[in-house]
């Protein structure tokens, strides 16, 4: 028996890296998926989007672990496209149990010089995003009555400052309040909140041309083995980055009754960054 038999989970950005792992992981213990994620390049981001085929993946992953799922092409960004989506869930599911807000993007520079598009896409992504997709699921968490878990990504940038990312920061601080304020309004439905504050995590958003330059300015071409050990230099524990599932496995605790009374923390899985 799965610890999440009979659960249903509605995972954002669910194509690829974090959100995928936690489908599976998920899906590993038992519970349904709901997958949601967008197709399309958003123009402010260097680095490649998730695509259709990525999405078919989580799907094949999934189903080889004997849940069902559903996946959909998506906007956070457009809460019209996420009721949608609720609405498909709740036909094919019945309910909805555990939300994973995890859908985010970045882009990079000096806070000065980012564009007004620039700003706006990621707070749009990350911040009013998680709104969007709070705001579709709860309600039918909450005429349900049996409670629920959701669960915020956030970052390290969550709690502290980092250097060419404003937006960024500023958007994954946001979403701690969030999670507080509805960690307090919640509870009396027994739906717990959560974030989860991943370090650098081997994804596409960081193995990527764009990102290695910003570790490794001193370089034209950077790769990868360039600017792996700047990865790990935020890191207290001498590692370079995780992998998704570290994140998922905590994720997993937050969401299952073992947790069934932590609420509104702000959960670090970043090897020792905030500590350091």
């Amino acid at each position: 028996m799965g610890r999440f038999n009979g659960k249903v989970a509605f995972i954002t950005g669910a194509a690829r890296g974090q959100g995928r792992s936690h489908a599976v992981r998920l899906a590993q213990e038992g519970a349904d998926i709901v997958a949601v994620d967008i197709s399309h390049q958003i123009q402010t981001v260097r680095y490649d989007g998730a695509s259709q085929a990525d999405l078919a993946e989580t799907v094949r992953l999934v189903e080889a672990e004997g849940s069902r799922i559903i996946a959909r092409d998506a906007d956070v960004r457009n809460q019209c496209e996420l009721d949608d989506v609720v609405a498909a869930a709740l036909k094919e599911f019945g309910h909805i149990d555990i939300v994973c807000a995890n859908a985010g993007i970045i882009s990079y520079g000096l806070t000065w010089e980012l564009t007004e598009e620039q700003w706006q896409d990621v707070m749009d992504v990350n911040l009013t995003g998680v709104w969007h997709t709070v705001k579709a699921t709860i309600p039918a968490i909450i005429s349900e009555g049996s409670g629920g878990s959701v669960t915020i990504t956030s970052s390290g940038a969550g709690m502290k400052g980092f250097a060419n990312c404003a937006h960024y920061t500023a958007a994954k601080h946001g979403v701690i309040g969030l999670t507080r304020t509805l960690a307090i309004e919640l509870a009396p439905h027994f739906i717990r909140v959560n974030a989860i504050l991943p370090s650098t995590v081997r994804t596409d958003m960081v193995i990527n041309q764009d990102t290695f330059r910003r570790f490794r300015p001193d370089l034209v071409e950077p790769n990868l083995e360039d600017a792996m050990p700047r990865f790990g230099s935020i890191h207290l524990i001498p590692t370079p980055m995780l992998e998704p599932r570290d994140v998922s496995d905590a994720l997993l605790w937050l969401a299952s009754d073992e947790a069934r009374y932590v609420t509104g923390i702000a959960l670090p899985v970043d090897a020792g960054t905030l500590v350091k």
